[in-house]
């Protein structure tokens, strides 16, 4: 460990023996950090890739400077399929740590497979266009789109969630249950994959709870005593009875009594019951054919809301795949940071870094597009600086203020760390008659750079004036 003060070695003491200063605080910090990433790196070798990533952040948040965390996560990413932040670490990390950084591997291994970076980006591609059939309730064109995503980045776990839900939301459970499982051979403690596995298995698992009501044999006999025996007697079993003349005359009776209640109640009665439900029908046809109309209108209202929105998902659908859409976007941003890997170029990196700024908002991308564009930005930006305010010097020396001011406003920008720049921005605004700008300028390097020879000319210059 070495002191962040003046780089000598530390000893077991809580100060640099060097430069004296107290290091128990920087220390505990550095302690810290190293202890959360043995536990991404525990975690990450069993498996437990989301529980690695938190573990790491926590490391890099205490010591940003840690390459092997950052080289680990960048690793962990990649096998989750995340290329894009995996590169991203990748980068951040061979910037900080240029030589004997096993980053270079990385990165290189992309870069000399042609294939390999097209197979990434058609990944991409292919996962958001899922995502806009997804929107669009397409879903069977959806999972088309991820078993081809698949086919390409088999590790890709946020793909696999997506294609296991839409298997649930069409009751393919089994299927649902197939991708789940391949997350967990990637990732054992997604969260995300265990609550959708929880669900499949509830689906899947019967309830043993529920039991079916017993049926009881229906008894075809009947059983009674006489005496000291015991009779059994089928039940569909009549005993025959003895007839004669009067039973004949009473059933006649009988007949001529009934046919004459039929007539003369049963009848109209029956009339009667006929034609009220004959008019309940005619009613109840009404009510169907209004309640059908209203529906209709129902209906045409919700198509006219339909298209309303299919208008405003087909232009967001050109707004992310049209020629400034955000996969363009995307695209541009990996192709400038191979290029400045491969060339070096400032100025070519940095006009694609402006184009992509102009083209997007960067506050509606990814944490991983933000955090690659800033990287880029951070790694060209002292060099572009240091050029700019070379070339905006010579034409403040040779008269050429508005000049000067255009080039040393892009040396501040790409490097607001750059005091000189920011001094002789103001004084060319000074020079220039813009006095309101001169001073506005002053003000900045009194406040960023104090107890600094540009601020004391600066304080001199905006005194001046203020007495003009």
């Amino acid at each position: 460990m070495f002191c962040y003060n003046c780089g000598c070695h530390l000893s077991e003491h809580d100060f640099c023996t060097a430069c004296g200063a107290d290091v128990s605080l920087y220390k505990r910090i550095m302690y810290v950090s190293n202890l959360y990433y043995n536990e991404g790196l525990e975690k990450a070798g069993v498996r437990d890739l989301t529980g690695a990533v938190t573990s790491l952040r926590q490391s890099l948040k205490f010591n940003k400077n840690n390459i092997d965390a950052r080289n680990l996560l960048g690793l962990v990413y990649f096998e989750m399929g995340e290329v894009v932040a995996a590169l991203s670490e990748w980068v951040i990390s061979k910037n900080l740590k240029a030589e004997k950084n096993i980053a270079d591997d990385y990165i290189n291994r992309l870069q000399s497979n042609s294939s390999r970076l097209d197979s990434i980006n058609q990944t991409i591609k292919k996962y958001n266009q899922a995502l806009v059939y997804c929107m669009q309730d397409s879903r069977d064109l959806a999972v088309i789109q991820l078993k081809k995503v698949l086919s390409l980045n088999p590790r890709f776990i946020r793909a696999h969630q997506l294609l296991a839900l839409l298997y649930m939301d069409s009751e393919e459970w089994e299927r649902a249950e197939r991708e789940l499982h391949k997350c967990m051979d990637i990732d054992r403690n997604n969260t995300q994959t265990l609550r959708y596995l929880k669900e499949v298995e509830l689906m899947l698992v019967p309830d043993e709870n529920v039991r079916q009501p017993a049926k009881r044999k229906k008894e075809e006999t009947i059983r009674y005593q006489s005496d000291n025996e015991v009779i059994i007697q089928p039940v569909n079993v009549k005993e025959p009875r003895r007839g004669g003349a009067s039973t004949l005359l009473n059933l006649g009776l009988g007949l001529v009594i009934g046919l004459a209640v039929t007539y003369f109640l049963l009848v109209p009665a029956a009339e009667s019951n006929a034609q009220l439900k004959a008019q309940e029908s005619a009613d109840r046809i009404i009510d169907q054919l209004d309640a059908k109309t209203v529906r209709v209108q129902e209906l045409e209202t919700q198509v006219t809301n339909l298209n309303g929105q299919i208008q405003d998902l087909n232009q967001r659908l050109e707004d992310i795949v049209g020629e400034d859409g955000t996969l363009e976007t995307i695209d541009g941003l990996l192709l400038a940071a191979s290029s400045y890997l491969e060339t070096q170029d400032l100025e070519a990196t940095a006009a694609s870094l402006e184009n992509i700024a102009q083209s997007v908002n960067l506050e509606d991308t990814s944490e991983g597009f933000q955090s690659l564009y800033h990287m880029m930005l951070t790694a060209i930006g002292p060099d572009l600086s240091k050029k700019y305010a070379e070339e905006g010097s010579g034409a403040y020396r040779e008269g050429d203020y508005t000049k000067a001011i255009e080039l040393l406003d892009k040396a501040v920008y790409y490097d607001a760390a750059n005091g000189d720049a920011l001094f002789q921005l103001g004084r060319a605004y000074d020079r220039n008659g813009d006095a309101a700008k001169a001073v506005e300028v002053y003000n900045k390097v009194i406040e960023l750079f104090p107890d600094t020879a540009n601020a004391r000319n600066a304080q001199s210059y905006k005194n001046s004036l203020g007495a003009e």
